[in-house]
């Protein structure tokens, strides 16, 4: 992970400078703007590992550069900002980011997040090479190119969503926690707030299911978690 670059894009320079610092004693390169439209050319320029940013910025604000990068490209991007309602959590999600984090926060957990993610998005680069095609009826899921196809239509997945829809339906039946779900796929465990997996699954189900009011694939087993629905295998 030493030497990974991670853009910050933060309005805010005292924040910059606290995230700069605790990043980079843990021997990450920093490259920073408080400009969303700025970010565009850093990205291309440095192409950066992980993307922290901000949601209140001057020139384009983060939701929409979140959307406009990911039209492109799929490294992690970890939003920060003061709004703390669920609609802006549920607003950054949606548009493909992967964590929320609400200010004021702990630089040593966002640390924590970052290396967790990278630590994911790597294992994920990784297992490319499997040629595995998970099938079932209604619903085609490749492992290799990492493309949906729910009926006859080819779905856009963000990062998390698709590791969240494979590990599920890796296991069909398989019921798993909340906790455990945090910790397989952010490789986190008391960091995660419930809202990012809650949103996760919500984004997921009005991708994939026919009706997502009720879900034929991803179900809900009440007080404990989620599951794939082995019926179909």
């Amino acid at each position: 992970m030493t030497g990974e670059k991670i853009l910050v894009v933060d309005d805010e320079p005292e924040i910059v400078e606290l995230i700069s610092i605790y990043l980079i004693k843990e021997g990450f390169e920093v490259i920073s703007t408080g400009n969303g439209q700025q970010v565009f050319d850093l990205v291309l320029q440095h192409n950066p590992s992980l993307i922290i940013l901000d949601i209140l910025l001057p020139g384009m604000d983060g939701i929409e550069v979140c959307r406009q990068l990911r039209k492109t490209y799929n490294m992690p991007i970890i939003f920060i900002s003061g709004k703390s309602e669920d609609i802006d959590i549920i607003l950054g999600l949606s548009m493909g980011g992967d964590d929320y984090m609400t200010k004021p926060f702990s630089p040593g957990q966002l640390v924590a997040r970052v290396k967790a993610h990278l630590r994911r998005y790597t294992l994920n680069d990784q297992k490319k090479d499997d040629p595995q095609i998970l099938k079932f009826p209604g619903l085609e899921i490749d492992l290799v190119s990492h493309i949906v196809k729910a009926g006859k239509q080819f779905i856009s997945l963000s990062a998390k969503e698709f590791d969240l829809l494979t590990l599920l339906a890796k296991t069909p039946n398989r019921v798993y926690k909340i906790e455990h779900l945090f910790e397989l796929i952010w490789s986190l465990d008391s960091l995660g707030d419930p809202r990012t997996l809650i949103v996760h699954i919500s984004n997921l189900r009005k991708k994939i299911e026919p009706n997502p009011a009720e879900p034929r694939y991803i179900i809900t087993v009440r007080g404990v978690g989620y599951k794939f629905n082995g019926f179909f295998v």
